[in-house]
């Protein structure tokens, strides 16, 4: 029955693709998103359900649906591997998922391509379920290039908007960097071990080279940075933020943009055998949460200033991977789901009562006009500050904790920072947009109202999980959660510490939220100059991190730009030089053909029959080929490849 179960959870929102695909425009909306989110409904049921049996059971389920490619060494499965860690990854993929899905039904309600718009979710749904539920290198790649497509629609959903489009083109091409590195990865995989399932390639761990594992996991590292927007290929994910609101809370937010992470402890025995490739990944996560942090402390876009701390947030995973507190990342994956996704939708609420509105300099004074979604976004701000006793606080400081008691003193000091930061420009964001003088100009003001109950009520569910999700892990290092996930992401490393310096960890890391919180408090509530007064004190600095350290300007001088001069040469070469040869070559026969004289016919048809007349009627033969249909050219590639396989066939029988 658990087989069976496991085997529903992508069909369902595979179903809802077809359907709302194929035919949804004969239907009415309202089909369409029961569809939509009724699919991901009955995911997250089974989900439920093959939960309840591995917490009984303790057992990890592997289920192969069927034999897909098979030839010499190579045989890959269209296989399932559930155990702790992937059921951690479903429930909250089709848990947020479902919230985020009924959600939209709401915010994008009256959208042209209402339709389209499901339709893409749930092929998102799909992928990042294939990405999480494989058993093999392959299946996973699958659904991290299928995450990866989906981003792109979906950012891009507004095809008509400038902005829109060059953002999913900019989040296709950097992804396409990183999955370059992954790629090379499973190569590495397949040459060294001769199979590319998870389960057979762990068994051999120990025959790798160290050097051989330093290649395969840094070129994982690769994938897992452009998919999670890790330093240096994070400047996608801010720019995302052109899409719909919902598909930033469950894209970019709470699911897709943590598969880099689920990828690294998933991986986890590699990455343990090799120290450089660990280093590496603990630096990077560590530079990227504090470097993300200063960026997100002079935005003014609602939106971006989430999306910097998502880089930020992802960057704390990232840390406790490279030190060996895979739990402690994982547990901050799923707390990080429920906040960030509440904070996102409730800034959706923001921007639905604002009527499209998203600078927080144009807004003020909101608290009393949208009560729930100011209450809500109080709750998501406390959690991601790190305040006890919300969920942020137990992930967050287990990861700090980690790092401080395992001797990384410098990681924890950055992290430290980082989240002192991430404390202030929260409730900067807090205190700009809820609380002063209305700075909204008189039609907006006129027209702000509370989001309905379909928007409001999501928001509501994770806001209780913000809240009780960290006890999961309580106590730190041995909660509940911990031990489900032992067996799969092992202990890390976790020793026994002391009561007091337990107590003292989680005392400084208190105390480095409140006093974010009230630095933003003194800023941004009380002495309301003051902001003003530093930035043109130390303006420099302040230009230079509102235009995000001019990252994306470098890229273009040093990459872009090269690119494109080097395509526009390119594009000379083939119009000029290749189609010119073409062209030629067709003028010449031309010019054999028409021939006035005995004498040429006789020199190029007899002693150039390359191009005499006889070429020349053959050429004309084969131009019928190209007919364009595309049906004669899959017969024709049909009937190469049986051809092919029959001369490969007599020459292994030779």
């Amino acid at each position: 029955m658990t087989d069976l179960l496991i085997q529903l959870i992508p069909v369902f929102p595979l179903l809802a693709v077809i359907l709302n695909g194929l035919v949804g425009k004969r239907y009415s909306h309202d089909l369409a998103h029961r569809l939509a989110w009724g699919s991901v409904g009955l995911s997250f049921l089974c989900t439920v359900g093959v939960f309840v049996d591995i917490l009984r059971t303790g057992t990890t389920h592997e289920v192969v649906a069927y034999q897909w490619i098979f030839g010499g060494d190579l045989t890959v499965n269209l296989g399932y591997l559930v155990d702790p860690l992937t059921c951690i990854m479903l429930l909250v993929i089709t848990g947020v998922g479902l919230l985020i899905h009924i959600y939209s039904v709401g915010y994008m309600h009256g959208e042209e391509g209402f339709t389209r718009f499901f339709t893409y979710m749930n092929l998102f749904m799909v992928s990042m379920l294939l990405l999480v539920m494989g058993n093999n290198y392959v299946v996973l790649f699958i659904g991290w290039e299928g995450v990866g497509l989906c981003s792109y629609l979906l950012i891009g959903y507004y095809y008509n908007k400038v902005s829109a489009a060059k953002a999913a083109s900019k989040a296709f091409v950097v992804n396409r960097i990183g999955d370059a590195g992954f790629l090379l990865a499973i190569f590495l995989v397949f040459i060294n071990f001769k199979t590319l399932d998870y389960t057979k390639v762990f068994a051999q761990i120990g025959q790798l080279a160290p050097e051989m594992a330093t290649a395969i996991a840094i070129c994982l590292l690769i994938g897992a940075v452009g998919k999670s927007a890790q330093l240096p290929l994070y400047t996608w994910l801010p720019d995302a933020m052109e899409g719909p609101t919902p598909v930033s809370a469950l894209i970019h937010a709470a699911t897709m943009v943590t598969a880099g992470v689920y990828m690294i402890v998933r991986n986890h025995v590699i990455f343990d055998s090799s120290p450089m490739a660990m280093t590496i990944v603990a630096v990077i996560g560590g530079v990227t949460a504090l470097f993300a942090a200063t960026i997100g402390l002079v935005q003014t876009d609602i939106k971006r200033v989430l999306a910097y701390s998502t880089v930020s947030q992802l960057g704390y995973m990232f840390l406790g991977c490279g030190i060996g507190a895979y739990t402690a990342a994982v547990f901050h994956l799923m707390t990080h789901a429920f906040f960030k996704a509440l904070l996102f939708l409730a800034a959706g609420s923001v921007i639905h009562a604002l009527s499209g509105e998203q600078d927080i300099q144009k807004m003020g004074g909101l608290k009393s006009k949208i009560p729930w979604t100011y209450r809500l976004f109080l709750v998501g701000t406390v959690a991601i500050a790190g305040i006890p006793p919300l969920a942020g606080f137990w992930s967050k400081d287990e990861i700090l904790a980690h790092a401080f008691t395992h001797h990384h003193y410098l990681l924890y000091g950055m992290a430290a920072l980082g989240a002192l930061l991430t404390s202030f420009y929260m409730f900067r964001l807090v205190y700009l947009t809820f609380y002063g003088t209305s700075r909204m100009d008189h039609h907006t003001e006129q027209h702000v109202h509370e989001s309905p109950m379909v928007m409001v009520g999501p928001l509501m569910a994770l806001g209780v999980l913000s809240i009780l999700g960290g006890f999961l892990g309580f106590p730190p290092e041995q909660g509940w959660l911990h031990q489900f996930l032992a067996p799969v992401a092992g202990t890390g490393g976790e020793h026994d510490q002391s009561t007091g310096l337990v107590l003292m960890l989680m005392m400084v890391a208190t105390g480095i939220a409140l006093l974010g919180w009230g630095l933003a408090h003194y800023f941004y509530s009380v002495n309301l100059s003051a902001p003003d007064r530093l930035a043109e004190q130390f303006k420099a600095a302040y230009t230079t991190l509102l235009n995000k350290y001019y990252v994306d300007e470098l890229y273009d001088l040093l990459w872009v730009e090269p690119i494109k001069k080097l395509g526009l040469l390119l594009d000379w070469f083939d119009r000029t030089v290749i189609d010119g040869l073409v062209r030629g070559v067709s003028h010449l026969a031309d010019w054999a053909a028409a021939g006035s004289t005995w004498a040429e016919k006789y020199v190029i048809y007899g002693g150039l029959n390359v191009i005499g007349y006889g070429n020349h009627l053959a050429a004309r033969q084969w131009r019928q080929l190209q007919s364009g249909m595309v049906h004669h050219y899959a017969a024709i590639i049909v009937a190469g490849l049986f051809l092919l396989a029959m001369i490969v066939q007599l020459i292994m029988q030779l």
